[in-house]
């Protein structure tokens, strides 16, 4: 299984880059090390790029105002249950208060036969460097690093 998806980054005084927190009741008391950039699965024959925007669109509600092109690479991690994500970063802003995530089924409480809904992502944040560290997946930290060596390369 393989996901794509973009680091989004704004440089105010200090970069900082944008994380959303998965929905659902499984992750609902799990912060750190449980964020990740906006990110889903790449269908058969999709372009990696393209996936990318149309997650970040899905998951965060607005469509992502960046070109294909612009999409800076990032290149891939496997996470520790053998997902590969390849990242892309794009220089942008988003209001979180703006959040307005797709949703999915699933049957809450276990074993109940009821189907309720909740948002794939129910928060978005802006972290400087180190608290991104800490606040997403472990494998996704390899992305702010290699984010930050190419910020720290343009000066």
């Amino acid at each position: 299984m393989q996901s794509t998806g973009i680091l989004f980054f704004r440089k105010p005084a200090s970069p900082e880059m944008l994380l959303v927190h998965p929905g659902g009741p499984f992750w609902a008391n799990k912060d750190l090390g449980a964020w990740s950039i906006p990110k889903g699965e790449l269908e058969e024959g999709e372009d990696p790029r393209d996936c990318a925007l149309r997650e970040a669109a899905e998951e965060l509600g607005t469509p992502p105002t960046i070109e294909r092109e612009a999409l800076i690479d990032l290149g891939e991690v496997r996470q520790k249950g053998g997902k590969q994500v390849r990242a892309w970063a794009a220089q942008g802003d988003f209001d979180p208060a703006a959040l307005r995530s797709n949703v999915f089924a699933m049957e809450w409480p276990p074993r109940s036969g009821r189907k309720r809904e909740f948002p794939e992502v129910d928060r978005a944040e802006w972290f400087g460097p180190e608290e991104a560290r800490r606040k997403i997946n472990p494998a996704q930290t390899a992305f702010v690093d290699r984010l930050c060596r190419i910020l720290n390369s343009d000066g």
